[in-house]
């Protein structure tokens, strides 16, 4: 399973709080699938920000703005993690 520490009150996309360590995020792989495929469709403009926001809501249950997205492109694209 993908793990990562907790950096701040902020659960980011696609993570949840480990119930075993409240300092760790565990992976959501579903949400995950669905972040990859949407950054790529907004990325080679299939999609605007806003309709990838409302697939991702829809396909994960999970609300993510399109602000939130754009934040975790640019991140992706300047070789940084969200």
């Amino acid at each position: 399973m993908n793990r990562r520490q907790k950096l701040s009150s902020v659960i980011p996309f696609g993570y949840e709080v480990s119930q075993e360590d409240p300092k760790v995020l565990d992976a959501i792989p579903q949400q995950l699938e669905a972040l990859s495929e949407i950054k790529e469709l907004v990325s080679d403009k299939v999609l605007s920000l806003r309709e990838g926001s409302a697939w991702l809501e829809h396909q994960t249950g999970r609300k993510l703005s399109h602000q939130g997205l754009k934040k975790i492109i640019d991140a992706e694209r300047l070789g940084n993690k969200p």
